[in-house]
């Protein structure tokens, strides 16, 4: 396992706040991350003014390297608060992005246009360390953090952010704080060990999620059992090919939209190296659906499904885009099944939960949660 750049951006922002309240230099900092697990990150490139106290965490990728591998991330701590219009606040505190942490540009992510691309959870890391030493130190006055990873012009450009309208810089990322070893074999191997625990268990039917904004909207939106659900990551063929392998009697893929889309294509890897159909998958349902040629043209411009729906949405046709896209991903994923087991779909989005379901959606849901039941 390795570290995300979120881990690394809330360690350096908690060392500074610290050197900077202090007085003292640290080499060495601990942080808890939202997986659990305890981090002890090496403090590099230390400075310290009467100003500000600014150092860094170099990224560290584990088995998994990507083109943040080896960035230093630094944080920036003043005693002063930001009141520009695109930082993000809590309470007396305010946190910006330098350079080589990328700007939005394009409405649709869950930051604004304008604001750094530092994402939800690497936020709350990035406040809770910050909070938790000015808590210790006794610190109730105003303190700016400024996260830049000066590599992360260069590294953009090897990355997909561009094409999501995020400009000049690499995205602060991470749900759980750690990275985890994402090779092919290693991935399936586990899909494949998932659902023979479940099926070892005695249940003939699971959950299918992509990874953690599948999970969260399974358990937490839907309150489904997340101990008979298996993340398949990308590997929507493979989880299919070891549901019958394992002889599963049904599966219900319940997955995030911007996966979920492409498989209404028959693509069955949803990772966008393999393929990205997202928008021409919606442009031609919506066409199908009466939308008229400058709209279409419009969705084929858009850069994520959040925009896409949008427009959909302005022209009156979500609901039978929906069911139409439904239908087809039900035709691919009966032809991949073979008949051999029941196979169904859900698919949400965060702004409108629920887009679409296929039509056996309801009663495999039911099935599965009467087995649950059962035991």
């Amino acid at each position: 396992m390795g570290f995300t750049t979120g881990s690394c951006a809330a360690a350096a922002a908690k060392a500074a706040t610290y050197m900077l309240l202090s007085g003292e230099t640290i080499q060495q900092v601990k942080l808890m991350t939202p997986k659990g697990i305890e981090l002890y990150l090496d403090v590099e490139k230390i400075r310290q003014t009467e100003k500000f106290v600014e150092c860094a965490i170099r990224k560290y990728s584990g088995d998994d390297p990507d083109v943040t591998n080896g960035l230093l991330v630094f944080a920036r701590v003043k005693k002063e608060r930001q009141t520009t219009d695109t930082a993000f606040y809590e309470g007396n505190l305010s946190l910006e992005g330098g350079v080589g942490v990328g700007r939005i540009t394009h409405p649709g992510l869950e930051q604004k246009v304008g604001q750094a691309a530092i994402n939800q959870i690497p936020r709350k890391m990035i406040f809770d360390a910050v909070q938790e030493i000015c808590l210790q130190k006794g610190y109730q006055g105003e303190l700016s953090v400024e996260i830049s990873i000066p590599e992360g012009v260069d590294a953009a450009k090897k990355t997909f952010n561009p094409r999501l309208g995020i400009r000049g810089g690499i995205s602060v990322l991470g749900t759980s704080g750690i990275v985890e070893p994402m090779s092919e074999k290693a991935l399936t191997d586990t899909i494949y060990l998932e659902m023979k625990m479940i099926r070892s268990s005695g249940y003939e039917r699971c959950y299918i999620v992509p990874g953690n904004y599948g999970m969260d909207f399974l358990t937490e939106q839907l309150e489904l059992d997340a101990e008979l659900t298996v993340k398949c990551s990308n590997y929507v063929g493979e989880a299919i090919e070891d549901a019958r392998l394992l002889g599963m009697k049904g599966i219900l893929l319940i997955g995030h939209v911007g996966k979920w889309v492409k498989l209404a294509a028959g693509v069955m890897n949803t990772h966008s190296r393999q393929a990205d159909c997202r928008m021409e998958v919606l442009a031609v349902h919506a066409a199908m659906q009466g939308a008229d040629r400058e709209s279409v043209c419009r969705i084929m411009q858009c850069l994520n499904t959040t925009e896409a729906l949008k427009i959909i949405r302005q022209l009156g046709i979500l609901e039978p885009v929906m069911a139409s896209v439904m239908d087809r991903i039900d035709f691919y994923l009966s032809g991949r099944a073979g008949g051999e087991f029941e196979i169904g779909a859900i698919m949400f989005s965060n702004e409108d939960g629920i887009l679409g379901k296929t039509p056996n959606a309801e009663q495999l849901l039911e099935r599965i949660q009467n087995e649950r039941k059962q035991k």
